[in-house]
């Protein structure tokens, strides 16, 4: 017969709970241990995608490793407000920071080329999203954004363009490593049809420009006038004496 509180081999009713509750904070540690890690993991791989992304859109690529900031450029490069980010830091407020996110994704993948689709893609397997255009061949151009009538990114190339249709015409962002008359996506320096500093869309350029004197312009001579003739004397009157 066995005492109370004990079991047949002399154990205690308390050495088995704690045996248990061992078991349950060691399975609890395990598995957030291997969320940790593949969180770790999954932001690796997806600064290293966002890092090619912002490269060839413009956009410094460290950018992509600053928690926080990396959202903040990631949505401005979308056309969208960048402080939504800060909306992930109250409950639930990261569906709105990740909605932002997802149309700024829809109109980077314009810019590439890419179908509604590829959004889709996106939304579940956003590191694998970064890294085929990070990495892949399609080349950027965000005239195809403003072309669907949406808006421009607010960074990088293309920055401050302005929708299809808009009126007033603008000065697209100069692209580093291309020469003036050769931006990649826009419209050749000198069209034909238009004098200089007439370009459609532009600004007309300041004439005479900045610095320079326009020197005077030579006058033709005045044509000489020939003397006009005088008259003839008169002729001697006769008289009769």
């Amino acid at each position: 017969m066995t005492a109370a509180g004990q079991t047949t081999d002399g154990t205690s009713d308390s050495g088995e709970s704690a045996a248990i509750i061992a078991t349950v904070l060691g399975v609890y540690a395990i598995a957030i241990l291997i969320g940790v890690v593949l969180g770790l993991i999954s932001w690796v791989v997806l600064s290293i995608g966002l890092s090619a992304v912002f490269r060839k859109t413009g956009v410094e690529p460290w950018k992509a490793w600053v928690p926080f900031y990396s959202s903040y450029t990631w949505l401005r490069l979308g056309g969208q407000n960048g402080h939504w980010v800060w909306a992930a830091l109250i409950p639930y407020g990261g569906i709105v920071t990740s909605i932002f996110i997802y149309i700024g994704m829809h109109r980077t993948g314009i810019a590439f080329g890419k179908q509604t689709g590829f959004l889709v893609l996106g939304i579940f397997f956003p590191w694998v999203w970064v890294l085929m255009l990070g990495f892949g061949k399609d080349e950027y151009r965000p005239e195809l954004i403003t072309a669907a009538g949406l808006g421009a990114p607010l960074i990088g190339y293309g920055a401050g363009a302005q929708p299809a249709g808009y009126a007033g015409g603008y000065q697209p962002a100069y692209q580093p490593g291309y020469a003036p008359s050769q931006q990649t996506g826009y419209a050749p320096a000198q069209q034909p049809g238009y004098a200089p500093g007439q370009q459609p869309g532009f600004a007309p350029a300041p004439y005479p420009p900045a610095g320079y004197v326009v020197a005077p312009q030579p006058q033709p001579p005045a044509p000489s006038v020939a003397p006009t003739p005088s008259a003839p004397p008169a002729p001697p009157s006769l008289s009769k004496d």
